[in-house]
């Protein structure tokens, strides 16, 4: 069996150009702080406060810059903040849950905003290939962890090029199977 890593994706939000020049100031440019495993992907040193009907959640921002303005949360922070976050791929925005978000400079209210995002791999084609899966695929993943191993259903499978090969896991998931950091499809 091919085992892959396991990353846990913590609560992060992703801005447009124009929401980020709202909340930042006019031509402000995101500050990496580090690389994430995707290639092209990093985190940033600016948070911004994300509002919901009951309370409201500092987050990290992920760059580059996107089309559109997108917040990826947990099921128990969507919950303690009051707002609703229907399970769904990155940048599957229909009938997401509404929130603001306040930055240094301004704030933005976004209908269609918030999802809790699904359980993923990203894989190369090359990795892709050698595991026996294809884009769209949905699969059972066993993460191994000597206190709480877990196999995750319901795994949509997504292939690029331009990926690194990893399995995404939200902060609720990766607690579940006490922050396991491998897997293999089952």
């Amino acid at each position: 069996m091919d085992k892959f890593i396991v990353e846990t994706s913590a609560r992060h939000c992703h801005l447009s150009k124009d929401d980020l020049y709202t909340l930042f100031g006019d031509g402000y440019e995101l500050t990496k702080k580090k690389d994430l495993s995707q290639p092209g992907q990093f985190a940033c040193e600016e948070k911004v406060v994300v509002v919901g009907e009951k309370s409201e959640i500092q987050m990290s921002i992920l760059g580059p810059v996107r089309d559109k303005t997108q917040v990826e949360v947990s099921l128990t922070d969507a919950r303690n903040i009051g707002v609703n976050a229907p399970v769904r791929e990155s940048g599957d925005l229909k009938d997401a849950g509404k929130c603001k978000i306040r930055g240094p400079k301004g704030e933005i209210s976004l209908d269609n905003a918030v999802i809790s995002a699904k359980r993923h791999i990203h894989a190369t084609p090359n990795d892709a290939n050698k595991l026996n899966i294809k884009n769209g695929d949905i699969v059972k993943v066993l993460v191994d962890s000597p206190d709480r191993k877990i196999i995750f259903d319901d795994v949509v499978v997504r292939v690029n090029e331009n990926y690194s090969l990893a399995m995404h896991i939200d902060t609720d998931e990766s607690n579940a199977c006490f922050g396991a950091k491998e897997g293999y499809i089952v």
